[in-house]
């Protein structure tokens, strides 16, 4: 297509890019004496009529957005029944080619142009779309300047006016978010994910995740932890890997609530690196008590005997002070460290869920109440399962030394583990103990934000009760 005039206006002069939905062209604006790029949909896409409303939004959306790190659209138009669109042309090379012939940035840099890119979704959310692929291939170098191009998947933060469903995946698998890798709703969260994703490389010169095929990288996504920063990068400071560890929390409710959020801890790293990072504190979630079951029919006497029951046997397990009913480390409980039940890790081959709506009811102060497992046929290991726990927030990362477990169904062998996402990648951080009445777990160097009781035996046919959970440091 060299030379050909596109609307009497725009002549193509260099094919300088393909992928798999297009092609762009350095082109020359006959009519303004400048040049610029036009994308073209290729043409065995033409008849999918998803394919050319994709290209149709990519148009509106970029049209729509002005800032000086996006890639500005020019024009749009068809040619011969195929749809193109103009874009200013940006004389340099792509952020990714940068990466791949550096190896790695210096710190500062890497930072700053993450704030670039940053920034520039920032805007985009401001004005209503999430971008959906952001990787270096995405962001085009012209001199020191970042511009963020390619918004063919970006969908609008109103679920209403988006294209597609829940259900669909889209994305680029080495910066592609848990929640896209499981065809979930997103929100601007997801390009805090994949942005971290993209400071890592810069950084580190690899992407995180790596793999055969998409399925593979996205599963890695799902369920394994990033190495972390300074063990590639000896020279980044903490800070800046408690940044990263934020960003690239499994569960979005653990990221930065907003890319403005993110860019301005960037902000203040650069100008203290060794200072600590920003904690935002935000209400803890609120989860409905889920009514117990039982026979409906119970008259309110026998309800209260019940109670009255389940309230005397927790007391004595709480107090049980011989015999072998409480279990005791050899540390000392120091201060008291809060914290809440948030939901339960259950793991492939789990459904990933074990009674989140009572993780409350764990450290609600009341010991009559409890959050449970499953009544499993057959025991853990039987059924191929390595455990199931329960997930505390500490609510920032802190160091807690004993975490007291209390139960009035003993009997179930559990231990004490650590990390700073709520969904994976915890470590062991105590000794493996049989849970009855009371006991405590004596922890090793357990600094993190959430913690874990992992049941790793049960009984066939029990159901372990976690009534309350208390730690110290």
């Amino acid at each position: 297509m060299d030379g050909k005039v596109i609307a009497d206006r725009y002549e193509l002069e260099e094919l300088v890019g393909s992928g798999g939905m297009s092609s762009v062209y350095r082109a020359r604006d006959r009519l303004l004496e400048r040049t610029v790029a036009l994308k073209f949909l290729h043409d065995r896409h033409l008849g999918d009529h998803e394919s050319v409303e994709r290209f149709r939004r990519e148009a509106e959306a970029a049209a729509a957005l002005s800032h000086p790190n996006v890639v500005t659209v020019i024009d749009r138009g068809e040619e011969d029944g195929r749809p193109f669109i103009v874009f200013e042309y940006v004389d340099g090379e792509s952020l990714k080619e940068r990466v791949v012939r550096e190896g790695t940035l210096p710190v500062r840099e890497a930072i700053e142009l993450a704030l670039q890119i940053g920034r520039a979704l920032a805007y985009a959310h401001g004005e209503g779309l999430v971008h959906r692929d952001v990787k270096p291939q995405n962001v085009l170098l012209n001199g020191e300047s970042a511009k963020v191009t390619d918004f063919g998947i970006a969908r609008s933060l109103d679920v209403a006016r988006g294209m597609t469903q829940t259900g669909t995946v889209l994305g680029t698998s080495e910066y592609i978010s848990p929640e896209q890798a499981r065809g979930e709703q997103v929100d601007a969260r997801t390009d805090v994910y994949s942005l971290g994703i993209v400071l890592y490389e810069l950084l580190t010169g690899r992407t995180p995740f790596q793999g055969e095929n998409f399925v593979s990288v996205a599963l890695k996504h799902l369920n394994e932890a990033p190495r972390p920063l300074r063990e590639l990068r000896p020279d980044a400071p903490e800070r800046l890997e408690r940044i990263l560890e934020r960003a690239l929390a499994k569960d979005p409710r653990d990221r930065f609530a907003s890319m403005d959020e993110l860019c301005a801890e960037l902000e203040a790293c650069l100008v203290e690196p060794d200072g600590g990072a920003t904690v935002v504190l935000r209400p803890p979630r609120t989860v409905a008590r889920r009514r117990r079951r039982g026979a409906l029919v119970l008259a309110s006497i026998a309800a209260a005997l019940v109670a009255a029951a389940a309230a005397v046997a927790a007391f004595l397990a709480l107090h049980d002070g011989g015999g072998g009913g409480a279990a005791s480390g050899s540390g000392s409980p120091g201060a008291h460290v809060s914290l809440s039940g948030v939901g339960a890790y259950d793991p492939p081959p789990g459904d990933g869920r074990e009674h989140d709506e009572d993780a409350p009811l764990a450290t609600d102060g009341n010991p009559s109440t409890y959050w449970q497992t499953e009544g499993y046929h057959g025991t853990l290991a039987e059924l191929g399962k390595s455990g199931v726990g329960l997930v505390l927030d500490a609510g920032a990362r802190r160091t807690v030394r004993h975490v007291v477990v209390t139960t009035d169904t003993p009997g179930f062998t559990a231990e004490i583990r650590a990390g700073d996402s709520r969904t994976c990648c915890f470590r062991t951080r105590s000794d493996p103990r049989t849970v009855s009445g009371t006991t405590t777990f004596d922890l090793r160097d357990a600094d993190a934000r959430y913690y874990l009781v992992w049941i790793t035996a049960l009984p066939a046919g029990l159901r372990a009760h976690v009534n309350e959970v208390r730690g110290s440091d």
